[in-house]
């Protein structure tokens, strides 16, 4: 059971899942389901602090290589297209509606950059991140139970 729990971390800790592949992975696991719930919250939320540091201080240093830039660019230009005009005009709001939606590419990872890139306060961007890992978290792990009520 441990290691499911860690792997559930994991995921939740990952760009490719986070609690959208955690919380799934740790209850059809047998990991309690409240358990799993905590622990892949809370390690997705571990990820906002640690991008932002990433963005203020190593970001900057690493704009100085031409391959990492022209590839940040890239990143910065998508998420630019596909959260700008919200984030931009509701803030707050616009950027925990986009970090709630548990889609692929909508989470805390996105919403950092997001955040970063629109000069969104980072108390205001730690809140918005945080509601919106937690709704989203609640709407993936409600999902899951239902599905594993109705395969029973």
């Amino acid at each position: 059971m441990i290691k499911e729990i860690i792997i559930a971390m994991l995921w939740s800790i990952s760009p490719f899942g986070e609690a959208k592949v955690g919380i799934p992975y740790g209850m059809f696991n047998g990991v309690n389901i409240y358990l799993v719930f905590v622990v892949c919250f809370l390690a997705n939320l571990m990820v906002f602090p640690i991008m932002i540091f990433f963005l203020e201080k190593i970001n900057t240093y690493l704009l100085r290589w031409h391959f990492y830039k022209k590839s940040a660019l890239f990143v910065a230009r998508r998420a630019k297209v596909g959260s700008g005009d919200k984030i931009r005009k509701y803030g707050f709001w616009g950027l925990l509606l986009f970090v709630m939606i548990p889609l692929p590419g909508t989470g805390v990872y996105a919403g950092s950059i997001a955040a970063y890139l629109f000069g969104i306060k980072r108390r205001k961007a730690f809140a918005a991140n945080c509601i919106g890992i937690f709704l989203s978290s609640v709407i993936v792990w409600t999902t899951t139970l239902l599905t594993m009520k109705g395969m029973s």
